[in-house]
């Protein structure tokens, strides 16, 4: 077995070392640059080929299902990507070529301002392709996944330089396998700013996005979460604003197991504290069936949700209503009507959140975001796995004495995990550049 998985490891190296690069717009490819395996410590556009989309007035992520191969084989690194100015990492997805899709921003390449930017990596983290997408606004990517029939890609993001003028549209793009735009949709609206933040295919083939939208006509502050449902193409077949009269936002969501949708954010408009966590629950047409909200009388925040084997949830953010310190990692586990079967803090006495969680294939978690408690710099990448329970077995910070953090998590085929997000501490000309770390099943790059 040892002998056939060296063979075939070598097989995957000949084949990406011939592997023709691809450029981004109006630029080289940035190879990665490899980090120093010393850093890791242990705690208990291209334009638009379509005529936007204006607004004028998913499937399921997948649990991991395998067994894992031994801890011997799975490959470790740790990468940075960028260029002489910021370049971030918000989502990452393991492809079925064993590579990884990685979708950010970037103020190094692209037209002028922040573009989107889209990375495709081999399984060792070394770029086959990278493209940015914007114009002459401020854009950016903000979630990536690959298209059911592995045919490309579709990304969500927002952008000024297209759709409604003088306001942030959100930005829907659908690629090929080269990363190259096949579509691309804006969808925004008069006096208000749109966000999108994330987008899954869902069972009939269309999209279901998630984001924020927010009022700018007149006096006071206001926003709503704000639901997008396309067809295969893009086109716009239903969208819903859902929120109180204060402060309310769409961080993710995807399709449930039953056609309908579940969405996680913020609120301050409900619930018991300054803000409180937002989980909603909709049907298929994107009415609500229920809503709840988790939280104390401070600060408590949702960004990253996913439907358990259990049918539940699991969902991940920040609190300052519980635990040790300033913001702690909030882990909440509910069952299929949204009430709560048991919560979790994690992190110390100074700041630390949770950005992304994901059922592992052992039924825990897996989960990933920031810490400034703990680690060796200002902000470390905080990788922490738990039981079923949310009892935690391990945890792991990445980074080096200046600011890195972790946007995304996704156990991957091999039983270890992806994570990206972003790096100071390793950037090529000192600002942030993309960070790209792959760990075994114990958190472990060394």
């Amino acid at each position: 077995m040892k002998k056939f998985i060296i063979i075939i490891i070598a097989m995957i190296i000949i084949i990406f070392s011939c592997a023709k690069n691809e450029n981004p717009t109006g630029t080289g490819d940035q190879q990665p640059t490899q980090l120093p395996t010393s850093i890791q410590t242990s705690t208990t556009p291209s334009i638009l080929t379509s005529t936007p989309t204006f607004i004028q007035t998913s499937t399921t992520p997948s649990i991991p299902t395998s067994t894992p191969t031994s801890l011997s084989s799975a490959i470790k690194f740790e990468k940075s990507f960028g260029g002489n100015s910021i370049d971030e990492g918000s989502s990452i997805q393991q492809t079925t070529d064993g590579g990884y899709i990685i979708a950010g921003f970037t103020n190094s390449f692209g037209a002028s301002g922040y573009n989107g930017y889209l990375v495709k990596t081999d399984s060792f983290g070394n770029t086959i392709w990278s493209n940015t997408f914007g114009g002459n606004g401020s854009d950016q990517l903000n979630f990536v996944r690959q298209t059911v029939d592995s045919s490309g890609y579709i990304i969500i993001g927002s952008t000024d330089s297209y759709g409604v003028p003088g306001y942030k549209n959100i930005y829907l793009v659908r690629t090929n396998n080269n990363g190259t735009a096949i579509w691309t949709k804006a969808f925004g609206e008069n006096k208000y700013n749109c966000y999108g933040k994330s987008v899954h295919q869902t069972s009939d083939d269309g999209y279901f996005i998630v984001g924020t939208k927010e009022y700018t006509g007149g006096f006071g502050y206001t926003t709503d979460v704000f639901l997008i449902k396309t067809d295969n193409i893009g086109t716009m077949t239903w969208s819903k604003t859902i929120g109180g009269s204060s402060i309310d936002n769409g961080f993710f969501g995807q399709q449930t197991k039953d056609g309908g949708y579940i969405v996680i954010g913020q609120t301050f408009s409900y619930g018991a504290g300054n803000s409180d966590i937002y989980l909603i629950k909709i049907d298929n047409s994107g009415n609500t069936v229920w809503s709840k909200t988790f939280g104390g009388t401070s600060v408590d925040v949702g960004y990253s949700i996913q439907q358990t084997k259990d049918e539940g949830y699991i969902i991940v953010g920040k609190t300052t209503s519980y635990g040790a310190g300033d913001y702690d990692v909030y882990l909440i586990k509910t069952d299929s009507s949204g009430n709560i079967q048991w919560s979790k803090t994690f992190g110390g006495t100074n700041a630390d959140e949770g950005n992304s969680v994901q059922q592992t294939i052992d039924g825990g978690y897996i989960i990933a975001g920031y810490t400034t408690s703990y680690g060796a710099g200002d902000y470390d990448v905080y990788l922490i796995k738990t039981d079923s329970s949310g009892n935690i077995q391990w945890s792991k910070t990445f980074g080096g004495n200046s600011s890195d953090s972790g946007s995304w998590v996704q156990q991957t085929a091999d039983g270890g995990y992806i994570i990206t997000g972003s790096t100071k501490s390793f950037s090529a000309n000192g600002d942030y550049d993309i960070y790209l770390i792959k760990t075994d099943s114990n958190g472990n790059v060394n």
